[in-house]
């Protein structure tokens, strides 16, 4: 069976989640915990696996980098047409867990909203390792946080957002094994955000949203709880 997470986070569905001013204010969030772990571009190139949705692909783009994005399908590149149009990015489409590259083709890989939707993971782990020079980041769910009582609220968390999915959380350790498996050590990581990011579109609010995690960051329980983790793992030293 071949994994086709993305097909779901690359539809305008999935996109509605991230309207308004509290889902822009997500994505910022995960934008710039990304591009802090990446550094300057300098011209370098990154494969975007999974990256139909859109909320990275562009952002590097616009800042220098020159930028692939790998889908599992035709459409998953349905969001990026106009900017694949003007050549901004390019699009790939075929097996997750098979990338037609040879090893070590980007500089960067990145892959964001897919680890914790994808039931052969470690196999995914081993594709983006593979297809880096310098080093993968990604983004996934951990129990080490708040999302421990992620499945209590399962329930709710769909009535609110509608098209929910089912997601896997992760150890740190048990992510890090399955990159040193590869040879890839971890290098640094990110806690996004301490409160649940449900919450967060539940309260409508941006101001205070960006209140309570500015508190939460102040008294450093983002730093050591917080979830989606942006992590890094690299071949280099930083």
């Amino acid at each position: 069976m071949r994994e086709t997470a993305d097909v779901e986070t690359s539809s305008e569905g999935y996109a509605a989640r991230f309207s308004g001013p509290v889902g822009a204010w997500m994505l910022a969030a995960q934008e710039r915990a990304v591009r802090g772990l990446l550094g300057a571009p300098g011209g370098a190139s990154v494969l975007d696996v999974g990256g139909g949705h859109a909320q990275l692909a562009l952002p590097l783009a616009d800042a220098g980098w020159r930028v692939t994005v790998f889908g599992s399908a035709a459409v998953c590149a349905r969001r990026l047409a106009p900017a694949i149009g003007a050549g901004r990015v390019r699009c790939v489409a075929g097996d997750l867990l098979a990338l037609p590259f040879p090893d070590r083709s980007f500089d960067f890989v990145v892959s964001v909203r897919l680890l914790s939707h994808c039931e052969r993971w470690p196999e995914l782990v081993a594709e983006l390792c593979r297809g880096a020079r310098r080093a993968v980041i990604v983004d996934y769910p951990t129990l080490e946080s708040l999302n421990r009582v992620a499945p209590a609220l399962f329930g709710a968390k769909k009535r609110l957002e509608g098209n929910t999915r089912t997601f896997m959380l992760f150890t740190h350790r048990e992510v890090e094994a399955a990159f040193l498996a590869c040879g890839v050590p971890p290098a640094d990581r990110v806690g996004q955000f301490f409160l649940p990011m449900v919450l967060h579109r539940a309260l409508r609010c941006r101001p205070c949203s960006a209140a309570l995690e500015a508190v939460c960051r102040g008294m450093g329980l983002t730093a050591r709880w917080g979830s989606p983790v942006v992590a890094r793992f690299s071949r280099e030293a930083r």
